[in-house]
């Protein structure tokens, strides 16, 4: 797999991420073993986490199989903090004392003493900017970050956040910004990713497959196994299960039939080779799931087609 640069650092990813969102609550230790394998086997690096995901449950399963599966050397891994729902709400808090605990217990979780890349995982309005990405200087002064990055900020966050740490020499960097990006969420090309191009952040889409929808999965029904099934996850998914999103769906079908691809591939192939971004990330709750995603390596899409998902998917 071939890899790429976080932005404008030394930092290099493969061009796909695995996200483990579901690990260690959907996904059990077989299967996240299963898929980790896979995964290395095909020369991915980028392993995505959060401290928020499973109430520290991925984390856990990932430090027991990191050293074990892979060498600690083979892996990038990237997590993440501010979000938490251990109270059964979403709770965020983005202060640098809560940040940087939350980093020390991820450390512990994963059985490592410094992640890759450390991310705050959402903007949050009452905690000072310069607070909160303070915490990133002292997560990167410590050895316990080798590189930090955003998620989940708009673009006039993005470059807040950005020209903030290039302001004064010492500040740590940001190398990276995470947000949703695919086919039926283009938001992020009006403002986010020029943002990110002009400040020298990579960017990590996550939902490249617009939460499973743009598999196809949802064409004529909701699986019982799926996630729109799933009490963790309907309501993420039913937001794109509209008129709009069939059409798109409809349109990703076509082209995979006529290249003889999946809809996942498409639509996957996609994201990854659009301008700014360096590796969309993707979940699956087993290994046979993630299979058809490793094996894009070698797509492209032709320009004509590229084109026409552009059209049917503008709004």
């Amino acid at each position: 797999m071939q890899h790429r640069a976080v932005g404008h650092t030394g930092l290099k990813v493969s061009r796909l991420g695995l996200g483990t969102l579901t690990w260690g609550r959907d996904t059990d230790e077989h299967e996240a073993r299963d898929q980790l394998i896979a995964f290395a086997e095909a020369g991915g690096t980028l392993l995505d986490t959060a401290a928020g995901y499973g109430d520290g449950a991925s984390e856990e399963l990932i430090g027991r199989l990191v050293g074990d599966v892979v060498a600690r050397d083979e892996v990038v891994i990237a997590t993440k903090a501010g979000i938490s729902r251990k109270t059964g709400q979403r709770v965020t808090n983005a202060s640098r004392g809560h940040l940087l605990a939350t980093l020390d217990e991820s450390l512990k979780r994963l059985g490592v003493d410094h992640v890759d890349l450390w991310q705050v995982h959402t903007w949050v309005d009452d905690a000072p900017l310069e607070e909160t990405l303070s915490a990133l200087d002292l997560a990167v002064a410590t050895g316990r970050a080798s590189y930090v990055g955003i998620s989940n900020y708009t673009g006039w966050q993005t470059a807040q956040a950005a020209t903030w740490q290039r302001a004064v020499p010492g500040r740590a960097t940001l190398a990276s910004t995470q947000v949703e990006y695919s086919l039926l969420n283009r938001d992020v090309e009006a403002e986010i990713i020029p943002a990110a191009q002009a400040l020298g952040l990579g960017v990590l889409p996550w939902s490249p497959l617009g939460r499973g929808v743009l598999t196809g999965k949802y064409r004529h029904g909701t699986p019982a196994d799926s996630r729109a099934a799933s009490p963790h996850f309907s309501n993420f998914v039913e937001h794109y299960l509209t008129e709009r999103t069939a059409g798109v769906v409809e349109a990703v079908t076509r082209a995979a039939d006529g290249l003889g691809w999946t809809p996942l591939q498409v639509a996957l192939v996609w994201v990854r080779d659009r301008t700014g971004v360096t590796a969309p990330i993707v979940g699956a709750r087993t290994a046979a799931q993630l299979q058809p995603a490793l094996a894009i390596e070698d797509l492209e899409l032709p320009a004509q087609l590229v084109a026409a998902l552009d059209d049917v998917s503008a709004y």
